[in-house]
Formats: C-alpha cells, structure tokens, sequence
C-alpha cells in the first residue's frame, strides 16, 4: 500500500523528466557520427554513414529549425515537455548543431581522409594541387562538359542578387572590372548537379587513384566565366531553407493545386542555415550573409568540402569491394510464397509474415500485380505514402483499371518531400481509371494497407496486407520492416472500414482487430500499458517490449514512468528520437533504452505486452509521436498465429541481445555502445541475413512452411 501511495506522489508529467525531442534527434545523428567513427566498421561503410549525418541534417534544418523559427518570430511561448520556450530550444539547437558540424569535418579530416589515402584513394582537397597534367585533364573536362551548362551571375546596380536556390552548392565571388575601377562587384554560379560531383584524375599504374570534386574544377576556371573582371576570390557556399509547407486544407479548393503552388514556394523559403568554407573572405562574407539575411549564429564555417552527401556516390566507386560490409545477402525468398504459387492459395492455408529487407519485397509488388490480371478479383484498395520513383505497384494498380476491377488508391500528397512525386502518381493513376483519395483534411494517411476482393467458389473472401513500412521497392531494400498477409474475415472486415472511413468518412460502430489513429488507437496503447501496471500491483508478471522509431508523445511516457514504478520490466528498442530518460530513481529504473544504428535504417514498429502471461503481439506503422497517435491515420495491427508470434518475439530478443550496434541511453542521458569484453559478438541485422538464407534453405530441404528460429521465453 505504501509503494502506491509514493506512487501517486509523482508527477510523471515533471519537465525534469523528459529530454527535448530535437535535442534527441541531435543525438540519433550523433549515434550515426560515431559508426563512421568506429574503426571497427570497413572504411567505405564509414563514409556512408558520414554521408547519412550530412543529409539527416539538411531535413532537421528544412523542418525542425525551420519550425522553431517561425515559433520564435510569432513569439509562441508554450513550454514543451522538457519544459523549454521555443527560443531555448533554438538557442540550443544552434550550440549542439555547431559542436556536431566540428565533429563531422574533424572525422572527415582526421580520420577517413588519411585512411582513404593509405588505401590507394586520394580526394583533391583543393585544385592548386593538381599536377600540370591533371590540370590539362580536368580544364579539358571542364571545356567540354562543365561550361556550357554554367550560368555565371554578376550583381550590380542593373542585376539584382539571384535566387540561391535550397540545398544547392554554389561559388561566390568578389569580382573587380579590369578597367581598373576599384568597387568589388559580387558573382556567383551554381553548382550544377546535373553532373556528377566526383571526377576520376587519370593515374599511373600503380598509382593512387584521385579524384576531384566538381567545384574546385569550377573555381579553377572561374576567369573563364566572368572575362571582363579579375577575381580577387571565390569560395563555396551553400544555403539551408525554410521548406515546411503552410497549407491551409480548410480553405483549399484542390488540395493538389494548393500543394503545387506550395511546391514552388519551397525554394524561396528563409534562409535558416549558411555553409561556407572556413576560409571564406570576410568581405565575401558579408554580403552573402546580408543577401540571404540570416545571422552570424546561422552561419557555419566549415573546414572541408560543403555537403557531405558527396561520400555516398564516393560509396559506388569501383575497385574498393574490400572496404565494404559483405555480410549481406541479397533479399531471399518468402519461404511460404515460392516465385511459381498462387499468392492467395497460399495466404488462405494461414498468416505469412515477412521480415524486410532480410526477405524479399516482391511477393508485395505479385500480391497487386496478381490481383490486376485475377479475373476473380472484383477490388483493389490501396493506401500510398511514399513509392520508388518507377514504382511497379502503381504499375500494378494502373492496369487492375484498364482491367476493369474497381480500384481505390489513397495518395497521400503531404508525405514531406514526397509531395511533387505522389502528385505526379495520382494523376497517372486518374487518368487510368482509379478512384484516387487525397486523404483527409487535417490529417496525414500514413498507415500501411491493402485490400483485394475476391470471388471465389465458397463466396466473397477478403485478402489484407498490413504493413510497419511504406509501399516502396526501393527502400524496402534499405528499411528494416514487417507485413503480414491474412484472409481472416475479422482482419477483411476491418480493412473495409478503413477504406469506408477514408472515401466516404464512415466510422463503423465497432472494430474487429485494428485500432485506428486518431480514433483510438493512442487509447489502445495507453489501456495497454496501464494493464500491465495494474497486473504488476497485483503481483502477476508484467513485461513491455516496444520497437520504433520514436518515442515523444507525454502521455504514453507518463504512463510508461507509472509502469516502471510499479515494477513493470519495460525494453525499449527505439532508432531515433526519445524523450524519456532511463535511471530516474522510483520513476524509470525499471526502463532500458537501446538504439540499433546498422547498416540498414531500423523502421519496423513492433509491441509486446506480457498480459500475466497470456502476450499479445502487435505491429504498427505509428510511433508513440503526438503527430502519429493524434494527427495522422494510422494502424494498430495484433499478430495472433503462434509461428508469427514466434519469430516477432525473436526479433525482439535478438535486438535485444544485439553487442556490436545497440547504444544504450544511460541514466545520464547519454547514448553508449555496448561494452563488447567477455560478451559473444552479435550483430542483430546480420544475424537475420544470415537467418534468412537458412530458412529458404530449410523450406527446399524440408519443404516446411515457415522457418521459426530457435529461441527461449521473453524472460530472458
């Protein structure tokens, strides 16, 4: 009685016991920093993951910094959890974010430069360096390739200041006519990124290869381009901008108009952030920063080349297959769906799960496609989020159309930076004959499902895939997530409804199996959690494990802290932002917190609730996020087949279990790999590489139907 009593004495909801969410993003970025500072990780996956942090950090800036401002400039003074204004927030943003941009050029610099050296690769830091016959090499090149798509720009008093356009990659230029006048006049061209950025220098054999950057073979011909003046200098520079989007769907009479329009806006957003090189003239400063109007704060010197996105295509080079992970294989066959089977045979004889990119994505893309030329499927319900730009599923849905089934696809066109590729989609899939949905007002669809009807000789049967992951080809190469197929009446009944709900705002009296953001669903995790609170205060055994991406929403954190006091072992397995902290003494004890950052981005949604022994298995596609449990469509889905129960358990307990890429949050809110001494070596996601091929070899082998690994109870 008297521990709930202290209980109730706690205000879970303290600011002191909350971590701000950008703060947190900062540091998921931090973990991506550190694999390409772990030496232990092949050279070339290093520069990948270095790659990883620089393109992270243009969408935290587009979006979050972007957010915080316009909080800033229209004086909005709500605390947030951690109980910090919005210009406390930026304030520190700005700190971390100018500590982590050392960090990065400190790794590029210090670390993988000379390692890239040593290993017969050298990066032209700067085109003075050439030699007189790599000169020749590269001004040809430049001659034949680079300046004829090169639109220089002076500014004077008849030329106004041009449009540096968002994310681009840019030379600025204090220029001076040869007439002998003595004002500096400011020129600027852009980097084309229509041409590759790297370029291969011919070498000896026996030689270092070398490459040189795109720009520094620019700034090596820059007199070309501007004739009539000498160029006193010229430097980099590249500009971050303001790109959410404000729309007004209330007042929008076409939501996909209004989106358009909004595309356009994109580039002219506020200059949030100013890249320069660090040696970047004082003078040629000053006028850029005046131009774009952004702060001395705003503006970042950097020591090395601007945008490290570069270090991806660096990743493609050839001859460097040494340097890379191999312990990889491609994506393997569903064991339950071989290449030659009817896909709805098969997903009646039971529930099939699939683990991407561990298995392959195309029994997906043959589930729609089948469905298309089925002549016993009547409908084909879809919902889109984000699609691979020549996606085979849209394909799909096209010609079900020209087929003349009935086909209902939601596009969603608010998916961020997705919005000009999903409207394109959209109207190829109207003009085919679909019944296309724009989703709701208000609300982004983001949830993962697909109907197919289907007539068959015992009547009409509904077949459903559900999904933690988007309807990609492409990143589900990438992304590690789970779906699952089911024909079960409850699940197609369910299904139905989603869709009713989505075209014609139709919310049934009652659900099956799937819980609904925002309807319930947020109610559903909470009723869940609190369940296996009370079930600790009554002495029976209660157990959380939840997988996501993040977790900031403060209600479910509240209710997770209430959990942990009343002795409710809770395992956390979140990739990105948290902003619950662990070790808070009769708050979180009871919580452990790990973040997988592989080779593979961890995206997969998954729930376990111990239920004083009688566990319940979920799958989602919505993190515990305000935006996802409150703003968003999203699906709650159970798995109640045991073999599925089976592995979903698995992945959790080998994540769990993971030693070579898990960082544990402690109790000081910092991020710490594992300690690896005396522990056995486990990599979670080459584990379940590895696990994939045995099942496919244990399916030829035994012709069973599903390869469940061999593991122990939750307790472990």
């Amino acid at each position: 009685m008297a521990g709930k009593e202290k209980e109730k004495e706690i205000d879970f909801f303290n600011p002191e016991y909350y971590t701000n969410r950008e703060l947190s993003w900062l540091q998921f970025n931090e973990r991506c920093l550190s694999e390409a500072r772990d030496r232990s990780n092949p050279l070339f996956e290093r520069l990948k993951f270095l790659s990883i942090t620089a393109s992270n950090l243009d969408e935290f800036f587009m979006v979050r910094v972007a957010s915080l401002k316009d909080m800033v400039n229209a004086d909005y003074k709500k605390l947030d959890i951690a109980g910090m204004t919005a210009k406390e927030q930026l304030t520190a943003v700005t700190k971390a974010v100018h500590e982590f941009a050392e960090m990065q050029y400190s790794t590029y610099n210090r670390a993988l430069v000379p390692q890239l050296e040593q290993n017969g690769l050298v990066i032209v830091r700067n085109h003075t360096d050439l030699t007189e016959e790599e000169g020749r090499y590269a001004d040809r090149y430049f001659n034949e390739f680079v300046y004829p798509v090169l639109t220089p720009m002076a500014v004077d008093s008849s030329r106004p200041f041009p449009l540096i356009r968002n994310k681009t990659l840019n030379i600025g230029a204090l220029v001076r006519k040869k007439e002998g006048e003595e004002d500096l006049d400011f020129a600027t061209v852009q980097v084309p990124d229509v041409i590759p950025r790297i370029l291969e220098l011919p070498t000896g054999e026996g030689k270092p290869r070398k490459v040189i950057l795109l720009e520094e073979i620019i700034e090596r011909n820059m007199a070309r381009l501007f004739l009539n003046y000498d160029i006193v200098c010229c430097y980099p520079f590249r500009v971050g901008r303001n790109a959410d989007l404000s729309i007004d769907e209330d007042e929008a009479e076409d939501l996909l108009k209004e989106i358009e329009k909004q595309l356009k806006k994109r580039q002219w957003g506020q200059a949030i952030r100013l890249e320069v090189d660090s040696r970047m003239d004082k003078r040629l400063l000053k006028v850029i920063s005046q131009e774009l109007q952004v702060a001395p704060e705003e503006v970042y010197r950097i020591d090395g080349p601007l945008d490290l996105t570069f270090l991806m295509k660096m990743y493609k080079l050839e001859g460097f297959d040494h340097l890379k992970e191999h312990g990889y294989s491609a994506p393997q066959p569903v064991p339950e769906l071989p290449a030659d089977c009817n896909i709805f045979e098969e997903i009646r004889k039971g529930d099939i799960l699939m683990h991407h990119p561990y298995e392959t994505f195309d029994p997906v893309v043959r589930f729609v496609a089948s469905a298309a030329s089925d002549p016993a499927v009547l409908a084909i319900k879809q919902t889109l989020y984000r699609v691979s730009g020549n996606s085979p599923i849209i394909a799909a849905l096209a010609k079900a159309a020209d087929n003349g089934k009935q086909v209902t696809v939601l596009v969603e066109l608010k998916a961020r930076f997705d919005e000009e590729n999903n409207i394109v989609w959209a109207k190829m899939l109207e003009k085919a004959g679909c019944h296309v949905i724009y989703g709701l007002v208000g609300l982004k669809t983001h949830c993962k499902i697909t109907l197919v009807v289907r007539r068959e000789e015992d009547g009409i049967n509904r077949y459903v895939h559900l999904a933690t992951g988007n309807y990609n080809d492409s990143t589900a190469k990438l992304y590690t997530d789970v779906g699952m197929f089911t024909c079960k009446e409850a699940y197609g009944e369910d299904a139905t409804a989603v869709f009713n709900m989505l075209s014609g705002y139709s919310e049934p009296l009652s659900w099956n199996r799937l819980s609904l953001a925002p309807l319930w669903l947020k109610d559903r995790v909470l009723y869940l959690i609190h369940r296996e609170t009370q079930n600790a205060r009554n002495g029976e055994s209660a157990h959380i494990i939840a997988k996501m991406n993040s977790i900031c929403h403060q209600e479910v954190i509240a209710a997770l802290y209430e959990a942990s006091a009343a002795g409710v072992k809770i395992d956390l397995i979140v990739r990105g932002i948290c902003s619950l902290k662990t070790g808070i003494p009769g708050v979180s004890e009871n919580i452990t917190v790990r973040s997988i950052v592989g080779n593979f981005l961890e995206h997969s949604r998954i729930f376990y609730f111990e239920n004083a022994g009688k566990p319940e298995y979920y799958c989602s596609s919505a993190d515990w996020m305000p935006r996802n449990l409150e703003r968003r469509v999203e699906i709650l889905f159970p798995v109640e087949n045991e073999d599925l129960r089976g592995r979903i358990m698995h992945i959790l307990q080998t994540e769990l279990k993971d030693t070579e890429k898990a960082h544990i949050l402690n109790k000081d809110g910092v991020y710490v790999k594992i300690d690896r001494r005396g522990k056995t070596p486990l990599n979670s996601q080459k584990l379940f590489g590895e696990e994939a091929v045995k099942a496919v070899r244990s399916s030829e082998n035994e012709n069973s139907r599903v390869f469940v690994p061999e593991m122990k109870g939750p307790q472990e």
